[in-house]
């Protein structure tokens, strides 16, 4: 059990049927009337964002989340299979809870897999991914403009913006958080 008291950025506790993860949190006391903590929470499971005020004496079942690392094997229509590196069981996961992000994940990589009480509710990409690009116009001699981008398309079919002087076949470091480039690899 956690207690409002308690709540830290990054607990998880189970409130209303639901999980949720503490994003920020503020005890505030007020010079008339009993102190509460101010919070703002996300729904682990459905990513939705709430803002609600507790009693510091409010008491709650602590969720415990399981990550676990899988490697990205392959996809067959709408289920993508992720293999334990320990038992290598195959387990499928449904396309609807994979985050925008996994546009950038290719095969043999290894994600972060959140499951609660089993059920899998999540795959988290690892930060930073090198990929090739495989289309983009050629960069002429001379463009050194700063900031300016042009799209590319990698390997795993995701587009970016690039800088200009990015070629086809080259190896470049993407942050698969924001989906922006960071550098040639």
């Amino acid at each position: 059990m956690v207690t409002a008291g308690d709540f830290r950025n990054g607990v998880t506790f189970e409130m209303e049927g639901q999980v949720w993860q503490i994003i920020e949190f503020q005890h505030v006391k007020p010079g008339k009337g009993a102190a509460f903590v101010r919070t703002k929470l996300r729904n682990v499971i459905q990513g939705s964002v709430v803002e609600k005020t507790f009693s510091p004496t409010d008491k709650f079942p602590t969720a415990y989340v399981e990550r676990k690392t899988m490697q990205y094997s392959y996809n067959d229509g709408d289920l993508y299979y992720f293999m334990d590196p320990e038992t290598y069981d195959m387990i499928p996961i449904g396309k609807d809870q994979l985050n925008d992000n996994f546009r950038f994940v290719k095969e043999e990589m290894e994600c972060m897999i959140l499951s609660y009480k089993g059920n899998v509710f999540g795959v988290e990409p690892p930060n930073f991914v090198t990929l090739q690009v495989t289309k983009t116009d050629p960069g002429f001699k001379g463009n050194t403009a700063t900031n300016t981008l042009k799209p590319a398309t990698l390997e795993t079919g995701a587009e970016i913006r690039v800088p200009l002087f990015i070629d086809e076949g080259e190896m470049i470091q993407v942050d698969t958080r924001t989906g922006e480039y960071m550098s040639r690899a």
